[in-house]
């Protein structure tokens, strides 16, 4: 499952399909933060999710973030906090927005008791799992399809409220990276 975290976040990065986008970024109405805070600053393990030996390693620093492979060269690509990338805090979660194109795709990480982190996105990349997602969000919001080259966009213009709903509804899943450092 860390593997498959990791494996989606760079497909999401170096070749996006489909993803849930969103006009601004979110929440709307919170402010960005201007520099990652320390207590999310760090080294986080991934694990290989069929062999369980140790992975990549996520790296968050105050300016963003910057990922390490298992033999720790440092190929894999670095985020820095931009006009590209928002960084916003609410209700215990870091929203973090990434902007491709004219579009904002969201990630979230909630930070655990012991120190490690959960990574969580809506998987839209699986069609049987998109129709079903993408009609029970169409329940709770319109979504507009828009297509951008190869790339097929959901857009949703939620509240804040509706945002934190749809998280407490289950539609953001994912994996936890443990604290190393």
């Amino acid at each position: 499952m860390r593997t498959a975290l990791l494996i989606l976040f760079w497909a999401f990065l170096l070749a996006s399909c489909k993803e849930i986008s969103y006009q601004t970024p979110q929440p709307a109405g919170i402010k960005p933060l201007n520099e990652i805070p320390l207590v999310l600053q760090g080294h986080y393990l991934s694990y290989d999710e069929i062999t369980g030996e140790e992975s990549d390693t996520l790296i968050i620093e105050s300016w963003g973030y910057h990922f390490k492979d298992k033999n720790d060269n440092d190929w894999l690509g670095s985020g820095h906090l931009s006009d590209s990338l928002v960084v916003k805090f609410y209700k215990n979660y870091y929203f973090i927005n990434f902007k491709s194109g004219d579009q904002w795709v969201l990630r979230l990480i909630r930070q655990k008791s012991y120190g490690g982190i959960e990574f969580l996105s809506i998987d839209i990349q699986d069609d049987a799992k998109r129709k079903d997602i993408l009609k029970k969000i169409s329940k709770e919001l319109e979504i507009k399809e828009i297509h951008r080259g190869e790339d097929t966009f959901y857009q949703i213009v939620p509240t804040s409220d509706q945002l934190m709903k749809l998280i407490d509804k289950g539609f953001f899943k994912g994996s936890e990276l443990s604290k190393i450092k």
